[in-house]
């Protein structure tokens, strides 16, 4: 689905990262982990089209990121859904109305049992007509997770989605993004907790890739 083929990137005269090899299959769980400033919102970046590859090659659904045109990296992005570090909601929106978004975008109505459905699987039917200030840091990346999967994407891609909820909620986040990929979703989480990896690999079979000193490797069977 997403393959990345001796890919690098590079920007202002540093290399990030080079020589990645990297396959995301239908239906397989990934984390990336690694030091900060390796990297790893860069690869995801690359891994949806908001990026480049510098060096060598990423193929989106069989497709050289390269070549696709504006208009085609649009339609593509609509197969996967991101999770970003930042969560950011527009202020002036309802909940409800900002999880819609991705739809209103792309001019595909929103069927209210949809929106109504998702919020209730991420537990925010409650704060469905709440603005997005108003809601705490574990809510905020709840409704990004919906937001994320309301197109129906075949590629969930999260950065660093439990970095700023505790524990508890970390594992709220996690057993929806495992019912995700039960449902064969391909999930791929860029994450600094060890732990939210180990209690994972105890749940499902999952990848663990750590990228480091610039380049991508398994990581050991210590994690």
């Amino acid at each position: 689905m997403i393959e990345l083929d001796n890919a690098g990137y590079s920007y202002g005269g540093a290399e990030i990262f080079s020589a990645l090899d990297l396959s995301l299959a239908p239906g397989s769980f990934h984390f990336l982990t690694g030091p900060s400033g390796a990297g790893k919102t860069t690869l995801l970046k690359l891994c949806y089209g908001e990026l480049i590859a510098t060096g060598g090659q990423v193929r989106l659904f069989g497709q050289d990121a390269r070549a696709l045109g504006r208009d085609q990296v649009a339609q593509m992005r609509r197969r996967i859904g991101v999770v970003h570090q930042d969560c950011q909601f527009l202020d002036h929106l309802s909940v409800a109305e900002n999880i819609a978004l991705p739809l209103t975008v792309s001019n595909r109505a929103a069927h209210p049992n949809d929106v109504t459905d998702l919020l209730g699987w991420v537990g925010l039917t409650r704060q469905a007509n709440q603005r997005p200030p108003e809601l705490s840091g574990g809510e905020r990346q709840r409704a990004a997770l919906a937001r994320a999967v309301i197109m129906s994407p075949d590629v969930i891609l999260a950065d660093e989605p439990t970095g700023n909820v505790d524990w508890e909620m970390s594992q709220r986040l996690l057993s929806l993004l495992v019912e995700l990929n039960k449902m064969g979703k391909t999930v791929l989480i860029a994450t600094h907790d060890l732990s939210l990896i180990r209690t994972a690999k105890s749940q499902i079979s999952a990848r663990v890739l750590r990228l480091k000193d610039r380049k991508l490797q398994l990581a050991g069977a210590d994690l």
